[in-house]
């Protein structure tokens, strides 16, 4: 399969009353990215191979209308006000109960369903190999309080790695939680399935949930569950379980508890068939892994149709529905405070032993 970035072309349209754009960066070792204002998302992501090929390893669709039209719609979003769940769409704040959009059953996900994903941002290129991507989410948007002025930057570093940073402010007291939903599968977009790719994940700890993929509050150990990927592990191995928190997931579909330094792997997954391996490094308090349990029958780039597992996300944030759970790390943005946090993916080939 030979992989090429999108037309630029078929990314230009009107939505919502502004222009959409695809923008590519390149650097010195032939990786090639590309991004759309639309989301503030990542479309795709050419990287080396063993064999030296380039291969598209995120998700995604060759078109505006495609993304508009898709059934799954994070594919490579920014997401925001609030990734991941909060229950029953509810929160309260300063003794103030506020009501958000629900779109997950009972509950708000990403933001709801007009959240940042679906946003089109303003932008500024920056010598091809930066992009900064604004958005300015008014006050009661999807039910959250406060105007949020927020911006992600990409950056594409001549050692293969996308490089993002968060940055939000508020007039009022607000909750943020940002990350990003690009779906990776390593072997190339369309590929097959992930089954046989390898996690590793050195968290010691999980956050359990319950049948309505709610944290329960609890923390518990991975010790001895289907969720342990502290050693490299097949993704076939773990989902195959009958443990509750798989059925519960419908695989796996939660966040760890991360306590390493930005500077070490929060999270890598291997594709021995491509040689790529991807690390994951954050400044967030957990690792949301989630193995694409809801994947199926989108067209992607390459015209394959994506399976059910066709893809995974590292999606570096806070605990799930941390407004409800005190004892959670906040996610509490005051004024004249500004909330920034970082993400990085570095692509590789790994040397077999």
């Amino acid at each position: 399969m030979v992989y090429t970035l999108p037309e630029k072309k078929d990314f230009e349209s009107n939505i919502q009353g502004k222009n959409t754009h695809l923008i590519t960066l390149r650097n010195r070792a032939g990786m090639e990215v590309a991004l759309t204002d639309f989301g503030a998302r990542l479309v795709s992501a050419l990287v080396p191979d063993k064999h030296g090929n380039l291969i598209d390893v995120i998700l995604g669709f060759p078109s505006i209308q495609a993304y508009l039209d898709a059934k799954e719609p994070y594919h490579g979003a920014t997401i925001g006000r609030y990734c991941n769940r909060i229950a029953q769409g509810k929160f309260s704040l300063n003794e103030k109960e506020y009501c958000l959009n629900q779109n997950n059953g009972s509950n708000s996900l990403h933001g709801g369903p007009t959240g940042f994903h679906n946003r089109i941002w303003d932008r500024q290129v920056s010598f091809n190999k930066i992009v900064n991507f604004y958005y300015i989410s008014p006050d009661g948007e999807e039910g959250f309080p406060g105007e949020l002025k927020t911006t992600i930057t990409y950056e594409l570093t001549n050692e293969n790695e996308i490089l993002m940073t968060f940055r939000a402010s508020t007039d009022a007291p607000t909750i943020v939680n940002l990350t990003n939903h690009a779906f990776f599968n390593l072997n190339g977009e369309g590929n097959g399935d992930v089954l046989n790719h390898e996690f590793c994940v050195p968290a010691e700890e999980f956050i359990p949930i319950d049948e309505n993929q709610i944290p329960t509050g609890e923390v518990l150990p991975v010790a001895g569950t289907a969720l342990d990927f502290r050693e490299p592990r097949k993704l076939v191995d773990s989902i195959s379980s009958t443990e509750e928190q798989i059925v519960f997931g419908s695989g796996i579909d939660h966040s760890y508890v991360n306590k390493v330094a930005a500077s070490q792997p929060a999270a890598t997954a291997y594709a021995k068939e491509s040689g790529i391996l991807l690390e994951v490094f954050t400044s967030e308090p957990a690792m949301h892994f989630y193995s694409g349990n809801f994947l199926a029958d989108d067209q992607g780039k390459a015209g394959q149709r994506y399976l059910r597992y066709g893809g995974f996300c590292f999606e570096a944030q806070h605990y799930p529905d941390s407004p409800n759970k005190a004892h959670f790390p906040p996610v509490l943005l005051k004024p004249g405070e500004q909330f920034e946090s970082m993400i990085k993916y570095k692509f590789s080939i790994k040397k077999e032993a």
